[in-house]
């Protein structure tokens, strides 16, 4: 028989198999398929997303050919695709130089669109908020894939906009509401929606040149009150006439009159550098292509394919169990172990096909379903969708040697069976391998230690070569870890007993599934650890201007302080505060320079100046900004620079700011209820303290001997002729020693405040007091509708006052989290329910047995669900401390590099933690191996028909 007709049985016999056993058969299809969707959705969503520079050019200038701006150097030199440009000869004249006349640098019969930008406040729904408005003619073909109308009609005329959709899910407004320009108190109807095909977050409106800006400019000059339009840099789309685009010539004849150019033509067809004037004194950055990016994808691909062997590998192994009597059959016809071989074999191939066509296919489909869904995710709209035959035949030939590569080893333990064996559905009895678990002991060994050096020593290479060599290593470890379960069954009921010691003497079909497990869950833990960890990172570097749970509603203008009554009744009646608020004023010396600013005549201050002194030496001087800083961040381990960074002697070298209306000095004034609720400090003796006129001192840096120095100097303009006829002559210096409460060194850390002193000790001792505002205790963030319904209820009470609201870090990857668990626990259940169906395979004769010798039938419901969690509970904790190795040796990389930067600024945080990520993991080790054994226990029949055993 050649090799040709031998290899067309095989696959005749597999594919009847596959059709006769369609559930194990969908298993292993599912199983294949999974990761093959998986790598196709990535790569088109990747390839899609990552926009061609003809894409980009669209996002930027829509329709047209160029984009012109104006960047105010006079005549200058650019490279062609605009992103480099310098005034001509290098210099850029002195003084203020005028706009250009664009329209004179524009190219003889072409048109033009303007676009400009401006914030402004306007009317919601609830009240007031903050957007941008852009005065672009949206409705000209010009702007097409700069803006796109999704629902409703463009603007036409100057009393219509259209808004992005993420503007009217924050502002409650709609299709043909109205909302109010409140600077200039216009108001424009809304006739549809837009979006920005490259930003789809924006929260934006549109109207038609003229609409906007030009009547708050006339309304500015009008009225004195009405502070000008601060608007943005103008733009210009420019079509060059009768379709001939813009060219080089064109974009040179231009930057003579100051004009910088991004044309469409020039940028896909640049010029020769010797035409490009710039090119000169110019040398390009080319970025090489990066090793360890290569390595970081040849890593994933074979650990995608190790996953994918790991979990069909057991369920092809129920194949050829349940097949034996077959495959003996063929040894009884002649046939030799190739054959059997190639049955099993056949059986990867055919299954691997269907597969892997399923899987791309599948692919395909789901990014086309989802294309909206993910665009939202990105916050960008695919140019198109791009679809690399290439990258995705290799996916797909991946994924056909991986299904083969899963039965090659149950086809070379069906090959070894004898015939009789075989026939009569005995197995012998094999020794383990005491070579295997050396090996992978020193594998796992060395491989952590590879990692561990490469994370010391920052190659990202050796950290990702060391961690799959350990995980490598842990799975030769698996056989005897697994034959070590059957001696935990002592002592225990009899259903987790014969579930640990079957899966120890059946290690052959237990640790595959385990080792598949441990790697999903290894490579979730890395992630999730690395990603918990740098969270924990930005959260340490974030400078909060609030404490947890407070907002503070505020007026730095002392003749504001009549209107603050209406303010508080606005946020009490329209906001989620918790008790009563705690008030707070404000202390100057002189004219308050919130108002009075400007300069006398002579150059002399306007205003007067308050400033509390800060002593020299240890315990006041920060010694990361004294001499030899450098010296002593060399010898300081991170932790001990972080102990240092939040001292109170370094601690306000970077925080300095909060929603106080305070100078850098940051002096509050208030009484016990601030103490309490803003600074959380609930000390009666600060409190007595403050009730009897001692300030309390937050930083115990600036006190020396129980005492703070404060410097005054009372200026007072010409412009405040009441006090100034109050005060005449000179500016007058002070300075006073007081007694404060010194807290304790971790409230140096309170956003704007350093110090809190009582009214009446500021009056003693000459300072002019105010009050400012107050602070309140808050469950949640304010949403978007409590703050514009207070926002308009400020507004009209006068304005002036502000609300300052807790913010957050910044954007969390708490989805991204859940997704890798999710992943984990799904390739989990998989895997455990495969080995419960191979351990339901070998054992039908044993739970026969158990049955005839009158075993209840919750006994067979019970053996099934341990033998899942069994090996569902041992992968996830394989694979968490498998997951840990890549994660640390990474964060050790980034340890280095930010040692690195402290040592050359000492200044700069070296803080690099390792946060294991508890919920993850806790939800993998304990929730995932109950659900499995839960599954398992319910879809398994309790009874079974009792047939006569074979020999």
């Amino acid at each position: 028989m050649s090799l040709f007709t031998g290899w067309r049985a095989a696959l005749r016999m597999a594919r009847r198999d596959a059709l006769r056993a369609k559930g194990r058969s969908a298993l292993v299809v599912a199983m294949i398929a999974l990761p093959v969707l998986g790598v196709t959705a990535a790569d088109i969503t990747t390839r899609s997303v990552a926009s061609s520079e003809s894409e980009q050019l669209t996002a930027r200038m829509g329709a047209a050919d160029a984009l012109f701006t104006d960047p105010e150097i006079g005549p200058l030199e650019q490279m062609p695709d605009g992103n480099m440009y310098d005034a001509v000869g290098g210099t850029v004249p002195e003084g203020e130089i005028p706009p250009i006349d664009m329209r004179a640098a524009l190219p003889e019969g072409a048109r033009a669109l303007t676009l400009q930008s401006v914030p402004a406040s306007v009317t919601t729904k609830y009240g007031l908020t903050g957007t941008d408005i852009t005065e672009f003619r949206v409705s000209d073909p010009m702007a097409r894939g700069r803006v796109e109308l999704v629902r409703g009609a463009f603007p036409h005329g100057t009393d219509e906009m259209v808004a992005t959709e993420p503007f009217l899910t924050s502002s409650g407004l709609r299709i043909g509401s109205r909302t109010t320009v409140r600077s200039i108190g216009r108001t424009y109807t809304i006739t549809g929606i837009v979006e920005d095909p490259s930003d789809l977050k924006a929260k934006q409106l549109y109207a038609d040149p003229g609409a906007v800006i030009a009547p708050w400019r006339k309304a500015a000059e009008r009225d004195p009150d009405v502070l000008p339009p601060n608007t943005g840099t103008p733009q210009w789309l420019v079509t060059g006439a009768d379709g001939s685009g813009v060219d080089w010539d064109d974009v040179l004849a231009a930057n003579r009159k100051g004009a910088l150019v991004v044309s469409r033509q020039v940028v896909l067809d640049p010029p020769p550098d010797s035409a490009i004037p710039l090119a000169r004194s110019y040398t390009p950055y080319t970025e090489g292509t990066s090793a360890e990016e290569g390595a970081a994808v040849v890593t994933v691909v074979a650990m995608a394919v190790l996953e994918i062997v790991l979990l069909a590998g057991p369920a092809f192994a129920v194949g050829a169990r349940r097949s034996r009597r077959q495959l003996g059959l063929i040894g009884t016809c002649g046939g030799d172990r190739r054959h059997i071989r190639a049955v099993v074999l056949a059986g990867g191939l055919v299954l691997g096909a269907v597969g892997t066509v399923t899987g791309v296919a599948a692919g395909l489909l789901l990014t086309v379903v989802f294309r909206p869904m993910i665009e939202g995710w990105a916050g960008q709209r695919f140019g198109s969708l791009v679809l690399n035959p290439g990258e995705l035949l290799a996916i797909a030939l991946i994924g056909l040697v991986t299904g083969v590569l899963a039965a090659l080893a149950p086809a070379i333990v069906a090959s070894r069976q004898s015939v009789l064996e075989s026939l009569t559905g005995r197995r012998g009895v094999r020794r383990s391998s005491r070579v295997l678990p050396t090996v992978g002991a020193s594998l796992l060994a060395l491989g952590a230690a590879v990692a561990v050096y490469g994370g010391t020593s920052g190659d990202t290479r050796l950290v990702a070569g060391g961690s799959v060599v350990a995980e490598l290593g842990l799975l030769g470890c698996i056989p005897v870890i697994v034959g070590l379960l059957g001696r935990l069954g002592r002592g225990l009921p009899l259903s987790p007993r014969m579930a640990l010691r079957d899966a120890a003497r059946n290690r052959g079909r237990t640790a595959p599934a385990v080792a598949a497990v441990m790697a999903a869950v290894a490579g979730t833990v890395a992630v999730a650890t690395y990603m918990a960890s740098t969270m924990a990172e930005s959260d340490y570097r974030y400078t909060p201007s609030l404490t947890e749970g407070t907002m503070v509603l505020s007026s730095s203008d002392e003749r504001l302080t009549a209107q603050l009554p209406l303010a508080r009744a606005a946020v009490e009646g329209n906001m989620a505060v918790t008790g009563r608020p705690a008030g707070f004023a404000r202390a100057w010396a002189g004219s308050d320079c919130n108002i009075y600013y400007e300069d006398e005549p002579g150059g002399e201050p306007g205003c007067g100046s308050l400033t509390l002194v800060k002593p020299t030496g240890e315990g006041h001087t920060c010694p990361l900004r004294a001499k030899g800083a450098k010296e002593l961040a060399a010898r300081l381990s991170s932790e001990e620079h972080r102990t240092l960074m939040r001292s109170p002697a370094c601690v306000d070298e970077y925080i300095s700011t909060g929603a106080f209306p305070t100078d850098e000095n940051n002096i509050v004034v208030g009484g016990p209820d601030l103490l309490r609720l803003y600074v959380k400090l609930d000390d009666p003796a600060a409190a007595a303290a403050l009730e009897a006129g001692t300030p309390v001192l937050l930083n115990q840096a600036y006190a020396k001997n129980g005492e703070v120095t404060l410097k005054a100097v009372h200026a007072y303009n010409a412009k405040d002729t009441a006090n100034r006829k109050l005060h005449p002559g000179p500016a007058r210096k002070t300075t006073n020693r007081l007694k404060v409460y010194v807290a304790d060194a971790r409230y140096a850390t309170t956003p704007g405040i350093r110090m809190i002193m009582p009214r009446k000790t500021a009056e003693r001792i000459g300072l002019r007091t105010a009050e400012a505002g107050s602070v309140y205790a808050v469950p949640h963030r304010p949403s978007d509708a409590e703050e514009q319904r207070v926002s308009a209820a400020i507004e009209e009470a006068g304005g002036g006052i502000w609300l300052q609201t807790p913010s957050r870090p910044g954007d969390r990857d708490d989805i991204m989290l859940l997704v890798l668990t999710l992943f984990a626990g799904v390739v989990t259940l998989g895997a455990a329910a495969i080995t419960t169906g191979l351990a339901k395979a070998d054992a039908e004769a044993d739970l026969t047995t158990l049955s005839a010798v009158g075993a209840p039938p919750r006994v067979r419901r019970a053996l099934s669900g341990f033998q899942c969690m069994i090996v569902a509970l041992t992968g996830v904790l394989l694979g968490t401390v498998a997951g840990l190795v890549p994660a640390v040796a990474v964060r050790l990389t980034d340890l280095g590099k930010a040692m690195e930067a402290m040592r050359a600024n000492p200044m700069e945080s070296a803080y690099t933690p390792i946060v294991l990520p508890w919920t993850a993991i806790g939800v993998l080790a304990v929730a995932v191996p109950l659900l499995a054994g839960l599954l398992a226990a319910v879809f398994t029949r309790s009874r079974l028909t009792l047939a006569r055993r074979a020999g």
